[in-house]
């Protein structure tokens, strides 16, 4: 491949990959409203929708590591930038290749909000669970060989007679 046609196809994975990116920014926007509201049918659909994106992004990573091999550069950040460097000298590339960067990036920090978000309501269930089951349930400490055994409830200690 010439670096003329790298230069085309790599400029046609960033704009696919800016505009998912920036759908998967809304749609995790949108994850975030649901989960506040409470909303588990909008949130289920909207999970639907997100995966869909993540699969559009993933065949354009794809993509991305076939060409790089293609052409013998690594998959990783650096053989990228190589990549970018010979099929694109004069740095037109670079912008739009930093503006998809910075959209991943967001798009992590959205998921990592959600993601803490849903573990902090988690800990709340279990919490409340364990406030639920607390009297029914045999305290559980480590076995004599590291494993878990039931506590000593109900069992004889000592016998006097």
């Amino acid at each position: 491949m010439d670096p003329a046609a790298c230069r085309q196809h790599l400029a046609q994975l960033i704009a696919e990959q800016v505009t998912a990116l920036s759908e998967l920014a809304v749609l995790l926007e949108r994850e975030h409203t649901h989960l506040l509201d409470n909303d588990v049918a909008a949130l289920e659909a909207a999970i639907r929708e997100r995966q869909q994106c993540v699969v559009r992004l993933v065949r354009v990573d794809e993509e991305y590591r076939t060409l790089c091999r293609g052409l013998n550069h690594s998959t990783d950040p650096e053989g990228m930038q190589r990549l970018l460097r010979w099929c694109d000298p004069n740095g037109e590339l670079a912008v739009a290749w930093s503006q998809c960067t910075a959209s991943a990036s967001r798009c992590r920090a959205l998921n990592d909000r959600n993601g803490a978000l849903v573990g902090a309501r988690l800990k709340h269930v279990q919490a409340r669970l364990e406030l639920l089951i607390k009297g029914r349930r045999d305290p559980v400490t480590y076995g004599p060989h590291g494993s878990y055994a039931v506590g000593p409830v109900g069992r004889v200690v000592t016998a006097e007679a």
